[in-house]
């Protein structure tokens, strides 16, 4: 029985799995998080993909997502903080150590931002390159204007 990445002490089959498989979804940011992580270190870039938020997903390279989680040996992770910012938002500050592909050690340290939509949890990225202006909708599809939703993370 291999236990979780995420490192929650938990087997994995009772954690992250039933997420990757689709058969449950994360009930926080920090439970998507701490998921995501668990993707990245097993290499399933699929569930990266598919926890991002939706208006985004389209935008992500595959290739190039596996060939940089390829590159990477993840070791374990660190929550620092979560918390909830409005009705559909939430913020995750961790700290992921990895061992790079040239063998260096090293820490990624990150506050993430997190949108829930349709009772959902997703990953904002803010990598992806946005095309919209403050007062259009936001991509979530909350009904609010960019700007004042999602924007604010981005």
């Amino acid at each position: 029985m291999m236990n979780c990445p995420c490192g929650l002490q938990l087997a994995y089959a009772e954690c992250c799995q039933p997420l990757h498989d689709f058969y449950k979804f994360a009930d926080s940011a920090e439970h998507l998080m701490r998921s995501r992580f668990a993707a990245f270190y097993l290499k399933n870039v699929d569930y990266i993909i598919k926890t991002t938020a939706p208006a985004q997903q389209d935008l992500l390279d595959k290739n190039e997502l596996q060939a940089w989680a390829d590159g990477m040996s993840w070791q374990n992770l660190t929550v620092k903080s979560h918390n909830k910012v409005g009705k559909r938002h939430a913020q995750v500050h961790f700290v992921a150590q990895f061992i790079s592909r040239d063998g260096k050690t090293g820490e990624h340290d990150e506050r993430s931002a997190f949108v829930c939509v349709d009772n959902r949890w997703y990953f904002l990225d803010p990598t992806v390159p946005v095309s919209l202006t403050n007062k259009q909708p936001c991509l979530c599809g909350s009904g609010e204007k960019f700007k004042a939703c999602c924007g604010k993370f981005l």
